[in-house]
Order: structure tokens, then sequence, then C-alpha cells
């Protein structure tokens, strides 16, 4: 059985604190559904609620530590080494929808004297399945207890592929179908099930064969990013150089396929 160290189950305990209100909440958001009024004004309110949760556990656990979360944006702390990465839900439609695949994320980035900076743990939790995948820098990665690993595949024609869709007042419509076109083509399947924070983590344990997104935020990779690597995977930018921590593009998948998608998807 994995033991997680005593930084990881800090953010461990504060994501399973956080997600018992949520299963609630999920349950009054599928009677909502069915109302005039709908769920968007109920789900607002559970976000910032999650959020508000996660930052009093952590900033507890950890004083001084800077916080970025989705809703809050960038708080500044004392300690200038350590910042929080937060979505308190990641797959707010699917949550909204009341479909059950959306989950708490946490990523803990350190900084360098140097300005460099690397994820260092991350947790990300769907508390309707009960998976808990967590990591630690250079100790692996795990679904609940298991170690997990990427899986091997190294043909694209029997890989799935997951990715994600700009919605409604997003950019980048053009250039996501015109990727769908040229991954289509070679794979046995694509994937778009609403969640980047569990697309990383399918990936990491072999679900998924690879994960490519554009225009994402860094609480929706932070956590994700470190997983595929701790899982024996390649997470970098789709356009050469970039640094993906920023989420402005993501690639991520197993040794193999890696160079195979970045000649596809940069055309």
């Amino acid at each position: 059985m994995a033991l997680a160290s005593a930084l990881v189950s800090v953010i461990i305990d504060a994501v399973r604190k956080t997600a018992r209100p949520m299963l609630r909440d999920f349950g009054e958001v599928a009677h909502l559904q069915v109302s005039r009024k709908g769920p968007g004004d109920f789900v607002t309110a559970a976000d910032i609620k999650a959020e508000d949760t996660l930052y009093e556990l952590l900033m507890k656990a950890r004083p001084g530590y800077g916080f970025l979360g989705e809703e809050r944006g960038m708080i500044e702390g004392t300690d200038k080494s350590h910042t929080w990465i937060v979505d308190p839900i990641d797959g707010t439609t699917n949550f909204m929808h009341a479909m059950p695949h959306f989950a708490i994320t946490v990523g803990l980035q350190r900084y360098a004297p140097d300005g460099s900076s690397e994820i260092v743990a991350g947790v990300t939790y769907n508390p309707i399945m009960n998976e808990l995948f967590w990591a630690e820098k250079g100790k692996g990665c795990y679904l609940n207890d298991t170690r997990i690993r990427v899986a091997g595949r190294r043909d694209l024609s029997e890989s799935l592929i997951a990715t994600g869709l700009p919605f409604i007042g997003k950019s980048g419509h053009a250039q996501s179908i015109k990727d769908i076109h040229a991954i289509g083509q070679r794979v046995a399947g694509i994937r778009r099930l609403g969640s980047a924070a569990l697309d990383f983590a399918w990936v990491a344990c072999g679900r998924y064969d690879a994960y490519y997104e554009r225009n994402l935020k860094p609480w929706d990779v932070a956590a994700g990013i470190l997983f595929v690597t701790e899982a024996g995977g390649i997470v970098t930018t789709i356009d050469p150089d970039g640094d993906p921590k920023t989420g402005a593009s993501i690639l991520a998948s197993n040794p193999e396929l890696h160079p195979q998608l970045s000649k596809v998807l940069r055309g």
C-alpha cells in the first residue's frame, strides 16, 4: 500500500473534506435539472464554497504559501517559493448537468531562486467514483493506493486520445476542428469528456493513450502535468519551446506516441 507523505496528506485531507458537501450539492443539481430556474446559480455557489474550503484548509496547513484559484485569482503569500494552484470543480459544466465526471484538483508549485518553477505535488479527486489520483515529485503517481503507469501503445491507429473543445464565448473553434480532423484520421478514437484534470489522470493510469488541448489555465493542468510525468509519460506544449504549466497548449502521452502526435498537431 502506498503511503503519502505529510505534504500530500495535507492535500488529500483538504480535497476529501471539500468533497463531502459537494456530493450533497451534486444531488441537488440533479433535482434542479428539471426546474425552470436551472442549476446555474447553485453551481456557481458550490464552486465558490468549495474553493473557500480548500483555501482555509490549505492555508491553515501551510501558512504563507501563495494561492492561485480559479474563483479568487492570485493571492500572494509571505513564502514566495510555494503556491497552491487550485480548481475547486474541474468539469463545472458536467457538474451543472448532473454528469458524474468532474474533480477537485490541487497542485503545488515550487519556485527556485533563479525564477524557474516545477510542480512538486498534486491531487485530483473524482468524488463520485471515489478515485483519488496523487503524485509527488520523484515518487511516482498513484490511483488510490496503487501505483499507475502510462499505457505502452506505440501505434497511433490503436490509440484512444482525449481532447477538449472550446464552448460558447471561447476562442479557438476553427483550430479545434482542424486538430480533430488531423488526429481523427490516425487514431482508434477521440474522447471529449469535459474535465482536463481527469483527462491527465486517465493518461497517467493508461485509460487514455494521450491528451491534447489548447487555451487552458494553470489550475487545469498543474496536478496533471506531474501525474503524467511521474507515471512515465511526457508533457510538453503543442508548439515548440512553450511552458506547459501556463496551460496555453498541452500534449501529454507516453514517450512512443508523443513525437508522432507532435508532428500531426504541429502540421
